[in-house]
């Protein structure tokens, strides 16, 4: 049988098997929340705002619930349902501040996992899926990593309004976002499409690392200029910034994604990796420094002013070094939930007004609310999810059609490797870009089922 006859039952078998107008669920889902967050720079919406905050999560609970199919879980479920249960039963603990609160903390952590249990759902869900749902998030944050560099660039231009939480913390506060550039002007770390200083940076790392996903997966000169762009852009957002958490994650994500080229002895990719992307990288670091002056420079050089050990302790180390010696051993079942982040800022009235926790890193978060069982379980599944995104990487694709999907496995992996390197800076689990987190692996889980499927089908039509 010839390359076209072998090649036919495969086109057949994915047309009988793709509905004929399957409804993009993920591409939307992702556009929603993206409407969601520019909402929320058009100015000062005042209560509106909170209703703005809470839609961006309830959609993912309202899909959990309400959106039906007929496909299997995702591997990472039962750890994922133990944490929930885990968080669930310390709605009841005595020091949690209020019934409210509780709900609304655990609401939160299920509407963050949603993904995993609504997308897998979908049988409709392939690769081409997959690209359009990253396109989505990669075109949004090219253009906020684009915004956010001419923010810097003109100062004043597209600059939307700064956060009224942001400006309700003082103007010493305030001050500390700006940055000042070459040209001695001082000016707000970027904002991209967000109201918060800095914010972009998220923006940042989404353009370097998808634009390293489509720089590896095309072809046309075009779509590979673009991606180089996009990575361009991102890399001197992050500089910009001054995030250092998500410059460090963004190395590693990137090293990620040279290790399972390695690994998978795609050399050429590996060369396309190593001279295309790390030269636009080193180009972006320094055309960052060319426009924000010494401000890039001695911020980078705090990375590598000491041991890297030394350098993590200072400046979040020991947020982790107490929630292992002081918070877990004082609480090893949690401290009652409603107690930080948002759900205390919305729905944490009522509660004891003298105990105040603050809670700087993912860890940290999840000993409070929890304590060891929300911790170990929650931390299962996260390993679950890494070891799944691993095993896509690194096989071989189950159909020529699906010759693309162990790359975005790869950078996939990357990104989830990045942050779950992140929580130790930063409570990501308790935010947009956690469930960003869940979307991507859930729909990468999702497509390489389909793949697999259309595959075993088109060999049982050929024999």
């Amino acid at each position: 049988m010839n390359s076209a006859a072998r090649a036919l039952p495969f086109a057949r078998i994915a047309a009988q098997q793709k509905p004929k107008r399957p409804t993009p669920w993920v591409p939307g889902f992702i556009a929603f929340q993206l409407l969601c967050q520019l909402a929320l720079i058009v100015g000062d919406i005042g209560w509106a705002r909170v209703i703005v905050r809470i839609a961006a999560f309830g959609a993912s609970l309202l899909l959990v619930f309400g959106l039906r199919g007929r496909g299997g879980p995702y591997p990472a479920i039962r750890p994922a349902l133990a944490a929930l249960g885990a968080v669930g039963i310390c709605i009841f603990h005595p020091d949690t501040r209020s019934l409210t609160a509780g709900v609304a903390q655990v609401a939160l952590y299920l509407a963050v996992l949603g993904p995993l249990f609504w997308v897998p759902r979908l049988t409709s869900i392939d690769l081409a899926m997959l690209r359009r749902a990253v396109l989505v998030l990669w075109g949004f944050h090219t253009l906020s990593a684009a915004l956010g560099v001419m923010q810097v660039y003109r100062p004043g231009t597209f600059q939307p309004p700064v956060s009224a939480v942001v400006e309700s913390k003082g103007k010493g506060y305030v001050e500390s976002l700006k940055i000042t550039t070459a040209s001695g002007a001082k000016v707000f770390r970027p904002m991209g499409l967000t109201d918060v200083p800095g914010g972009a940076s998220i923006s940042g790392l989404y353009a370097v690392l998808l634009g390293v996903g489509f720089f590896l997966t095309r072809r046309k000169p075009l779509a590979l200029a673009a991606s180089l762009g996009s990575i361009g852009l991102g890399v001197m957002c992050l500089y910009l910034s001054q995030v250092r958490a998500l410059v460090v994650m963004t190395g590693i994500a990137l090293v990620a994604v040279g290790a399972v080229l390695l690994f998978r002895r795609d050399f050429k990719r590996l060369s396309m990796l190593m001279v295309g992307v790390v030269g636009v990288v080193v180009a972006g670091y320094f055309a960052a420094v060319n426009m924000a002056g010494a401000a890039v420079a001695q911020r980078m050089a705090t990375l590598v002013a000491s041991r890297p050990g030394q350098v993590y302790y200072d400046n979040r180390g020991h947020f982790l070094e107490e929630a292992f010696t002081k918070t877990l051993p004082n609480a090893p079942l949690g401290e009652g939930l409603g107690h930080w982040g948002m759900t205390a800022t919305y729905f944490g009235g009522g509660g004891p007004p003298t105990k105040q926790i603050w809670v700087e890193i993912q860890w940290a978060g999840w000993i409070v609310d929890g304590g060891a069982p929300f911790l170990l379980a929650y931390l299962a599944a996260l390993a679950v999810a890494l070891w799944t995104a691993w095993g896509i990487a690194r096989s071989r694709p189950p159909s020529p059609e699906a010759s693309d999907l162990p790359f975005w496995g790869a950078i996939v992996l990357a990104y989830s490797i990045g942050a779950a390197a992140l929580t130790f800076s930063y409570p990501i689990f308790l935010s947009q870009s956690g469930m960003e987190f869940w979307l991507l692996n859930a729909t990468l889980f999702a497509a390489a089922r389909h793949a697999r499927q259309a595959a075993a089908a088109a060999r049982a039509y050929a024999a």
